[in-house]
């Protein structure tokens, strides 16, 4: 079993290494995207230091953690619909489902690679970021950056497999990748704080996941906080994850029970 993961890991390695020009230049993308990101924190200047207090007065640090780690949402919400439309597409994806291997294994061991490549990114801002352009990072807790990060990946993965069982019935676009993705870059906090919102609309930045994990991240990488000190969004990041999961796994489950009813499985 621990040999299948890795067997897909290496398949879409070798896949991504025959396109060396587009690997090199998603990794010259992520330089381009820091400076302008950093331009865009000279513009700013200092206007809003009341807003980024809580984070070490720095937006430039602020932006770039939060654009870096929203590639984890969009990995999720990407990766499993789109490794099942390509499996569709390429006539693979009843081949894979009566082989041996558990359905779970199959989704997880898809998106291995882009889980990784995604790791990759967000530690090439965060290295960008402060071997070019002097960003400070305060990490006094290795051990409250990964659970924070683990219970991210777990809830985010929810919403992807549910968006994932959309694709799975209905083969096109899913509607709950472009409402998770729409709202999280409006009120998640991602390019400025949540409480710059309207009283009436920050409620509801506290029902995304993303909310709750950029807050932890920053203020892990920011300003040295512990586990205890983000023990809170700790908390709802693992009912999230408890309640998301479970409930992606059941809907690609029952998506794929009427795709073989229909006997639409391999339809494209």
């Amino acid at each position: 079993m621990t040999n299948k993961p890795l067997a897909f890991l290496k398949r879409d390695f070798l896949i991504a290494m025959s396109y060396r020009l587009k690997f090199l230049l998603q990794i010259f993308g992520i330089f381009i995207s820091t400076l302008m990101f950093f331009f865009l924190s000279k513009l700013i200047g200092t206007g809003i230091e009341n807003q980024m207090a809580p984070y070490g007065g720095d937006y430039f640090a602020f932006v770039l953690i939060g654009v870096a780690f929203t590639d984890y949402l969009a990995i999720s919400l990407g990766s499993f619909a789109g490794e099942i439309r390509n499996a569709q597409v390429l006539g693979t994806l009843e081949a894979l489902l009566v082989t041996p291997t558990s359905v779970p294994t199959i989704l997880f061991s898809s998106c291995l690679y882009n889980f990784s490549f995604t790791s990759l990114r967000v530690f090439l801002y965060l290295a960008a970021g402060v071997l070019i352009f002097g960003l400070k990072l305060n990490i006094t807790s290795p051990f409250a950056f990964f659970m924070i990060f683990g219970l991210t990946i777990l809830a985010f993965s929810g919403i992807g497999l549910i968006s994932a069982a959309f694709i799975i019935v209905f083969k096109q676009g899913s509607p709950i990748s472009w409402v998770i993705s729409t709202a999280s870059g409006l009120m998640g906090g991602v390019l400025y704080p949540v409480s710059i919102l309207p009283s009436w609309l920050e409620p509801y930045a506290y029902l995304l996941p993303i909310t709750h994990a950029l807050e932890a991240m920053r203020q892990i990488l920011l300003n040295g906080a512990t586990f205890q000190n983000v023990i809170h969004e700790a908390q709802i990041l693992l009912i999230f994850s408890m309640l998301l999961l479970p409930l992606g796994l059941s809907a690609f489950g029952y998506g794929l029970k009427i795709a073989r009813k229909e006997g639409s499985l391999v339809h494209y």
